[in-house]
C-alpha cells in the first residue's frame, strides 16, 4: 500500500489542494522523456517486488479521478479512498482492515509516495527481506531506517538493537528496535549520527494486517472499533456508507504514536518490533529545498527546474539560488541574488530565501482559497 494523501502545503504554489505534490510531474530522471510525479516513481520501485494486481494506494477520495487518469493501472477497487485524512494510524489501519478482509494471511508493506530512493534493486532487496523476516514470524513489526549522512533535526529516528538471526541469504540488516526518538535538537542528532546504531525513520512498514488490527486492537482501540466496523461491511453494499460515516470519526494520530512506540516499550513478547537498515540514497521532497537536490547544480551553485518542458531562468551575479519555471513563454531573471527560492506558475509566484522554507505553511494559510 502507498499512502499518497498528502497535502504538500510546503511546496506551494505547484502543489495545490486539487493537484497535490504526489502527482505533480516535476522530478525529471535520467532516461525519462518527460518529467514524472512522485507517485508515478513509487508506483515504478514496485516493479519485480509486488504483482501488479496486488498493488494498492491509499489517498483522499477527492483525489481518486486525478489518480485514476495519471495511473490507471491502479483500479478503482485498488484505491483505498480516505473520506478525509486521520493521519497515518488510520491510512495503515484501513488497508490492514480491508487486506485482512480479503486474504487472513495477508503481509503487506506501506510505503511513501514523496521520497526518491535509489538504488532501486538494492530498495527491492531490502523490501523483501522485510517481507521474509514477517513470513518467519509473525507478530514482528518491521520499520525500515536510513542510514544518515548529516544531523537531520526534521526526521525521526530508530535506534538500533540487538541483530535478529540472520535471513538465510541475506546479510544481516535485521535489528530489533531499541526506541525512536522524535525530531531532535541539532546536538542530540549529531550525537545520533556519531554513534553509528541510529537511522533516520523512513515511514515504510512490514507487517502482517491481522498483527496490525490486534496491535490497533491493544494500544488504540478507539481505531480498532472504527475499523472493524469498517472491515466487517467491506465488500457489501454498505461498504462507502459505513466508510463515510465512520473513518471520519477516527482520532488522528501518526502510527508512530499509535502503534510503534508503545508496542516497542512493551514487555511481553506479543508484538516484536524490529528494523532494517537501508544504506542507499533516500530523499524525502517535501520542500523546496529538498526538490532543488534532484536538481544538478551549476559552477555558481544555481539551480533551475523547468527550461527543458516549461519556461527559462537567467541568472546574473547570483549564486545559491532554485528557481522553477514550468510556465512556457514565461522567463525568470534574478541579478545579484543569493540563496532565493523562487517558484512561477501560471497564477502565482513564490519568492523566499531558503532559509525561510519552513515557513511556506504559515504563508499558505493567508492565501486566497482558490490559489490553495
Amino acid at each position: 500500500m502507498i499512502m499518497a494523501g498528502g497535502a504538500g502545503t510546503r511546496l506551494w504554489p505547484m502543489s495545490r489542494k486539487d493537484r497535490p505534490k504526489q502527482l505533480l510531474k516535476f522530478i525529471e530522471q535520467p532516461g525519462d522523456a518527460a518529467p514524472r510525479s512522485l507517485l508515478e516513481i513509487a508506483a515504478m520501485r514496485l516493479e519485480g517486488l509486488i504483482p501488479p494486481e496486488q498493488r494498492f494506494i491509499c489517498t483522499a477520495e477527492s483525489y481518486r479521478g486525478a489518480i485514476r487518469e495519471s495511473l490507471p493501472e491502479f483500479t478503482d477497487d485498488r484505491i483505498l479512498g480516505e473520506p478525509m485524512g486521520r493521519d497515518t494510524v488510520n491510512a495503515v489501519g484501513l488497508a490492514a482492515a480491508v487486506f485482512q478482509k480479503l486474504d487472513p494471511d495477508a503481509i503487506f508493506a506501506v510505503l511513501t509516495a514523496d521520497h526518491i530512493i535509489e538504488p532501486r534493486d538494492k530498495f527491492v532487496s531490502l523490501m523483501d527481506l522485510g517481507f521474509r523476516l514477517v513470513e518467519a514470524d509473525p507478530s514482528r513489526l518491521v520499520t525500515f531506517s536510513i542510514k544518515p549522512t548529516y544531523p537531520a533535526t526534521g526526521f525521526g529516528y530508530v535506534e538500533r538493537g540487538m541483530p535478529l538471526p540472520p535471513i538465510p541469504g541475506s546479510d544481516n540488516l535485521a535489528f530489533r528496535v531499541a526506541r525512536f526518538v522524535e525530531k531532535p535538537d541539532l546536538p542530540r542528532a549529531t550525537a545520533y549520527v556519531q554513534s553509528g546504531v541510529f537511522g533516520w525513520n523512513s515511514g515504510m512498514f512490514v507487517w502482517k494486517a491481522a498483527t496490525v488490527m490486534e496491535a490497533l486492537k491493544r494500544f488504540k482501540p478507539e481505531s480498532y472499533e472504527g475499523l472493524k466496523k469498517i472491515q466487517d461491511a467491506w465488500g457489501t453494499d454498505r461498504q462507502q456508507s459505513v466508510l463515510a460515516e465512520v473513518y471520519p470519526t477516527l482520532p488522528k494520530t501518526s502510527v508512530d504514536y499509535a502503534l510503534m512506540e508503545p508496542a516497542s516499550k512493551s514487555k511481553d513478547r506479543q508484538l516484536s518490533v524490529c528494523t532494517v537498515l537501508m544504506d542507499l540514497k533516500w530523499l524525502d521532497v517535501g520542500s523546496w529545498p529538498s526538490f532543488g537536490e534532484t536538481i544538478n547544480a551549476d559552477a555558481q551553485k544555481n539551480r533551475t527546474a523547468g527550461g527543458t518542458h516549461g519556461g527559462k531562468a537567467v541568472q546574473v551575479n547570483s549564486t545559491g539560488n532554485l528557481i522553477v519555471n514550468p510556465v512556457a513563454g514565461h522567463t525568470v531573471a534574478l541579478l545579484g541574488c543569493k540563496d532565493l527560492i523562487v517558484v512561477h506558475t501560471p497564477d502565482a509566484t513564490l519568492v523566499m530565501p531558503r532559509e525561510r522554507a519552513e515557513e511556506l505553511k504559515e504563508l499558505h494559510g493567508n492565501v486566497e482559497d482558490g490559489l490553495k
